[in-house]
C-alpha cells in the first residue's frame, strides 16, 4: 500500500507509551500509520492525538503532537500514513 511521510518522532514517553511527533502533513484519529527507523518497524491505527494534554481528532502540518503507540519508538523514526 502507498505511504505518505507525515512526520518524525521527536520524543518517546515510555510510561504512558506515547510518541512525540513533529508533523509535516495532516494526521487524524483513525488513520493507519507505520513508524520506521533503524530498529523500529510497525503499523497501527491512530486512536488518540493530543497537544498539551488536550485531545484532538486531527492535527495539521507544523503541529507537535502526542500519539499513543503500541511499541517503543526512537527519536528520528519516520512516521508514514498508510493510504
Amino acid at each position: 500500500m502507498p505511504e505518505l511521510l507525515v512526520g518524525t518522532v521527536s520524543d518517546y514517553f515510555a510510561h504512558p507509551g506515547v510518541a512525540g511527533i513533529d508533523l509535516i502533513d495532516q494526521l487524524k484519529v483513525g488513520d493507519t500509520i507505520r513508524i520506521e527507523g533503524h530498529t523500529t518497524d510497525f503499523e497501527q491505527e491512530v486512536d488518540s492525538i493530543q497537544i498539551n494534554h488536550a485531545n484532538l481528532t486531527e492535527a495539521k502540518a507544523g503541529d507537535s503532537v502526542g500519539v499513543r503507540v503500541c511499541d517503543r519508538v526512537r527519536q528520528g523514526d519516520m512516521v508514514y500514513k498508510v493510504t
